[in-house]
């Protein structure tokens, strides 16, 4: 998957490092060349100068080529920009936009190009479910900072939870199951959903690791 990333704060460099990790073709832009530098060597990802608000730049970053867009510099204007560009020039299929200001949220839609708006309070791993339902293949991802790993798994016919309730199975101390996507659809499990051969789990855990879910599902 191509996916091209507009801002290199924190959030967007997290979601650099998670979707290159998961064997996606990263490209991240921002206008501050020193910020840029400073990655060099330290994110697995292609860097690009500019403002990603201007076409030139999409262009140059390969926007025509990308499957997502993740919009999340730290202004509004920039990230409804941006999409707008990326949706109505380049026809990029699916757009993710940062809303920094819970009264600009009317803003971010179809209109403006944006397929998915996250809230500022929303967490890391939101953006991460999208990328993941936009995509045909189920990749190990970990988020190394604050301790928290993501790590997704897939149930088949031979799973041992197949066919099972969510809540009947035990898990890891300090794991929740994120999200479910049956048939490319995240969806927020409860207890009572049974599990079925070709869905994809999404956890997120302080202190399991893979071969322990993978104990626990397969």
């Amino acid at each position: 998957m191509n996916v091209l990333i507009a801002g290199a704060g924190r959030l967007g460099t997290r979601v650099a490092r998670v979707l290159a990790a998961s064997g996606s073709d990263v490209t991240l832009v921002d206008a501050d060349e020193e910020r840029l530098a400073a990655l060099r060597g330290r994110c697995d990802a292609r860097l690009v100068v500019g403002d990603a608000a201007e076409a030139a730049v999409q262009e140059r970053a390969g926007a025509a080529r990308a499957d997502l867009l993740v919009a999340v510099t730290g202004r509004d204007e920039d990230n409804l920009v941006i999409s707008y560009l990326a949706k109505r020039r380049f026809a990029v299929p699916r757009v993710v936009a940062r809303v920094n200001d819970d009264d600009n949220a009317w803003l971010f839609d179809r209109r403006w190009g944006v397929d998915v708006a996250v809230p500022a309070a929303a967490p890391l791993v939101s953006l991460i479910e999208e990328a993941t339902s936009a995509t045909d293949t189920v990749a190990l991802l970990r988020l190394s900072t604050a301790g928290v790993g993501i790590i997704e798994t897939a149930i088949t016919e031979q799973s041992k939870a197949a066919g099972r309730r969510l809540g009947d199975i035990g898990l890891p101390e300090g794991t929740l199951v994120a999200t479910v996507v049956r048939s490319g659809t995240p969806t927020v499990p409860d207890p009572s959903m049974r599990l079925e051969p070709g869905d994809e789990l999404l956890l997120v855990s302080h202190s399991a690791g893979e071969q322990e879910i993978h104990a626990a599902f397969q």
